[in-house]
């Protein structure tokens, strides 16, 4: 076989590889053959469903996503109301129109609990043919969902909200980056804008409102935390790149109004009496650990958890250390501790959600890709159409614990994947001399980050007196594609 043969097959490897991981972590990378034989007998995208629906296709709805994607799951939109208030509408997909409980497709999406998302591959929780069409929220086509309505004052702060089933039209596609760079003032209107009339001052209406919801849950110790995230660069079959997918003013739009939809849901259900799936992450067990590192920083923290100092910490070391806080970001993310699903039943009360400074939260808003948000669909129906509660306390709580167990394993199958592309857009790079910034340095290793394209590795030999943050330079001396492993040696 020709050395760089492999090389020309970067996506079949990377694939290969996803498929195997997706099996060792008790994934399914396949759909089975009843799902397919259901898939086969649906013919269009739903209609109609039990109760009253409003028509709402008249609205200038859009999506706002990223640039491939195609399983579309929310739309906004934006009104102004007499005394002030601006009232803005999520629209999620109506998913249970389609995929009953109990149906293979509803078994498959429930065993894998969520769409993973690999370099190389993406395997959809959902068959492509709903997920990317007949359930997703798709331009210029009719499709049912559940709306979140919502009204702001001139400060952010809510003061209505409202549920219910709308028969909804998207005007137009949008991508998160050639958006934020519109609204940053540094890129022309992306051209679905400019087509739509009175797209354009709805769209800045929705950003100076979601502007304002940031600003209010920062005030309340919402944590501003930034790690780095990268997105593969194919040309072809060949990985090229890994870039950096930084935060924006878009993602950012997108993500407030997500929140506040998310906790206008989990309070709506506890309104009306009915359990719920919770998300949550507690206050942090290790918060000793996170006030030594803010020591480290030169900072000080109280010793009971408080989310608004830890904030005010990280506003001010991003300041201080731009290179070094996506570290910071990192380290402290694994002391606050991994979110979980949790049932609320019926009365009772469960933590809130640390990270976000919010005491009601319920994923709700992405149904085509996590199970969590298919299932409060379904109790928000039975609310809305005073049906029986389609899970009872004992399915719920297990439901909770099983999606919190998908959802770790889908993340390190994503982690891994994204280590073994890591060392394949290296193999042929082994010799030569980076320059890298310490990431981890403890009894069981000392790890850099090289700083283009931005991998982590392993510092296998000459770390001696070399600690986090600390800027080096190093030789790459091996990398293992199988299974993810890049080695570094410090270069004198």
């Amino acid at each position: 076989m020709p050395e760089n043969s492999v090389d020309r097959q970067h996506r079949v490897t990377l694939r290969r590889i996803a498929h195997r991981i997706m099996l060792e972590k008790g994934l399914v990378p396949d759909f089975p053959t009843q799902v397919i034989e259901e898939l086969d007998a649906i013919r269009g995208p739903a209609t109609q469903t039990e109760g009253s629906t409003r028509d709402l296709r008249n609205l200038n709805w859009c999506s706002i996503d990223n640039d491939d994607s195609r399983d579309l799951d929310q739309l906004t939109v934006a009104k102004v109301l007499p005394g002030g208030l601006v009232q803005i509408l999520v629209a999620i997909a109506n998913v249970d129109a389609i995929v009953k409980k109990q149906s293979a497709i509803d078994d498959h999406a429930m065993q894998n609990t969520t769409s993973v998302y690999t370099v190389a591959q993406t395997f959809s929780m959902l068959p492509e043919k709903l997920s990317t069409d007949l359930t997703s929220l798709n331009p210029e086509s009719d499709r049912l969902a559940i709306v979140v309505e919502m009204a702001f004052d001139a400060d952010g702060q809510l003061k209505g909200s409202d549920l219910y089933q709308a028969t909804v039209r998207n005007r137009a596609k949008l991508a998160y980056n050639s958006v934020a760079s519109w609204l940053d003032g540094q890129g022309t209107m992306p051209p679905g804008i400019g087509t739509v009339v009175g797209l354009e001052e709805n769209l800045r209406l929705q950003d100076d409102v979601a502007q304002k919801l940031k600003a209010v849950r920062h005030a309340y110790g919402a944590l501003d935390l930034e790690t780095i995230q990268t997105r593969p660069v194919f040309v072809g079959e060949i990985l090229e790149d890994l870039e950096t997918d930084n935060r924006n003013r878009a993602k950012d739009l997108i993500a407030d109004f997500m929140i506040a939809a998310n906790g206008v849901v989990a309070r709506f259900l506890a309104a009306h009496n009915s359990p719920s799936l919770r998300r949550v992450v507690r206050k942090p067990k290790r918060w000793d650990r996170i006030v030594e590192l803010a020591a480290e920083w030169g900072s000080r923290l109280p010793h009971e958890p408080s989310s608004t100092a830890l904030e005010d910490f990280l506003v001010a070391a991003q300041a201080t250390d731009p290179l070094r806080f996506p570290d910071l970001s990192l380290s402290v993310i694994k002391l606050l501790g991994p979110g979980e699903y949790v049932a609320q039943l019926a009365g009772d009360r469960v933590a809130g959600h640390f990270g976000l400074a919010v005491g009601d939260y319920a994923h709700s808003t992405a149904p085509n890709r996590r199970y969590p948000d298919v299932i409060t669909q379904r109790l928000l129906k039975a609310v809305l159409q005073k049906a029986p509660l389609p899970y009872g306390d004992d399915e719920l709580t297990s439901l909770a614990a099983h999606c919190t167990e998908g959802e770790d394993s889908a993340k390190k199958v994503e982690r891994l994947v994204r280590k073994s592309a890591a060392a394949l857009l290296l193999q042929s790079k082994v010799g030569e001399v980076f320059d890298a910034i310490v990431t981890g340095a403890a009894t069981k290793g000392t790890w850099v980050r090289i700083l283009h394209p931005p991998i982590e590795g392993r510092l296998v030999t000459g770390h001696e007196g070399v600690d986090v943050g600390h800027r080096i330079r190093v030789q790459l001396i091996h990398t293992d594609v199988e299974h993810g492993f890049i080695d570094f040696k410090r270069h004198r």
